[in-house]
């Protein structure tokens, strides 16, 4: 099996209509997802923006503009929120590390291409530059800002949630109001994800940090600056055996023991084992990312090309990507089973039927995500 992806570097100083033609081409999909995975019975929109207000206070004039942007409705304002959504997942390695004074920050981002907006978006919605790659249309996975801070997320490996925001609009928060480490882990500590994750940050001036987020608030910091999909304090994942989390954990310790050139730790992102190729079972990597602090420069890194964009020279383009899946059915799940089978033994019963139907397509190659999200919808 293989598959493409379609990734497209995009400035706009001010949210307007080129985030609105992002809106309309991807919020069918996000409100599928949304109202499958139970977004009506979430917060109310008033709720939603009063925890806007009293965590990220500096983010308030933008929903609103996005919100306008997006037609105003109730549904499109809780959505943009990210307060108490829906349980999301995903992959990823994270590094950083110094040299020569400066920050660099290294990222795999490994899930399905279906899932993934693609998306390279430079802003100053704040007044601030920010380039990352965008989730939830305006939240970032990874990103950078203009004074050199970076930053970029990996799935904590539990299915935990509390009252908290989408870790997407807490890194985009980060961006737009932190210097450096030290004022974004300050930050980390006050405002609450609704899942685990582990963030990853590095600065101009050298500084690193890891800090594991906790569902519901709170954060525990870890050394060294590097994070995969399981969380240091609690058990394994179930599926830490199909995800490589460990070894990919113990690859990047040994990464970061030695000294080697900026280039040759990027290289090793390229490589398994933390290159993934299962995309067929939703993890394979679309992107590595390479930030480098001190130029306030990114580069998306692939197997046979790269896009390298810096805040002050920030160029669109658009790039496609063809990923072959060299694991499409043959790495198991830590039970044996198929990925998919695995996952689609959570659907309630009255949906078997259909969930069925669903893994017989997708076993051929035909994965419609949000028919699957329709799945569990109660």
């Amino acid at each position: 099996m293989s598959a493409e992806m379609t990734f497209d570097a995009v400035a706009e100083a001010r949210p307007g209509p080129k985030w609105r033609q992002r809106w309309e081409l991807s919020w069918p999909a996000y409100r599928a997802w949304f109202e499958a995975r139970g977004g009506h019975h979430g917060p109310d929109r008033a709720t939603c923006e009063a925890a806007l207000a009293q965590h990220m206070p500096e983010l308030v004039p933008v929903h609103r503009r996005l919100t306008m942007l997006a037609g105003g409705d109730d549904l499109a304002a809780r959505f943009l929120s990210t307060w108490c959504p829906p349980s999301y997942l995903g992959g990823c390695s994270v590094a950083a590390f110094a040299r020569d004074g400066a920050g660099h920050l290294v990222r795999n981002y490994d899930l399905s291409p279906d899932l993934n907006e693609g998306l390279l978006l430079r802003t100053e919605w704040t007044g601030t530059p920010v380039m990352g790659m965008t989730e939830f249309l305006w939240g970032l996975s990874d990103g950078i800002n203009g004074h050199g801070l970076s930053v970029a997320l990996a799935f904590g490996g539990t299915h935990e949630t509390g009252e908290g925001f989408g870790i997407c609009t807490i890194l985009r928060y980060v961006l737009e109001t932190c210097r450096t480490v030290t004022e974004a882990r300050a930050v980390l500590e006050r405002v609450p994800s609704h899942m685990d994750y582990n963030l990853v940050l590095a600065d101009a001036a050298g500084a690193t940090a890891s800090v594991e987020m906790h569902a519901g608030g709170g954060c525990t910091a870890r050394s060294p600056a590097i994070a995969t999909n399981h969380q240091l304090s609690a058990p394994l994942p179930d599926k830490a055996a199909f995800t490589r989390t460990v070894e990919r954990r113990g690859c990047l310790s040994r990464l970061l023991a030695g000294s080697d050139p900026v280039e040759t730790t990027v290289r090793a992102f390229l490589e398994p084992p933390l290159h993934q190729t299962n995309y067929a079972a939703g993890f394979g990597t679309l992107f590595t990312a390479a930030y480098a602090t001190g130029q306030r420069e990114m580069r998306l890194l692939w197997q046979n090309g790269e896009m390298r964009q810096r805040l002050d020279e920030f160029s669109e383009e658009t790039r496609t990507v063809r990923f072959a899946d060299t694991a499409a059915t043959s790495v198991p799940t830590e039970s044996g089973q198929p990925a998919y089978a695995d996952l689609l033994r959570h659907v309630p019963e009255r949906n078997r039927d259909a969930a069925r139907d669903w893994l017989d397509s997708a076993e051929r190659g035909r994965v419609d995500w949000v028919a699957f999200g329709q799945l569990f919808a109660a």
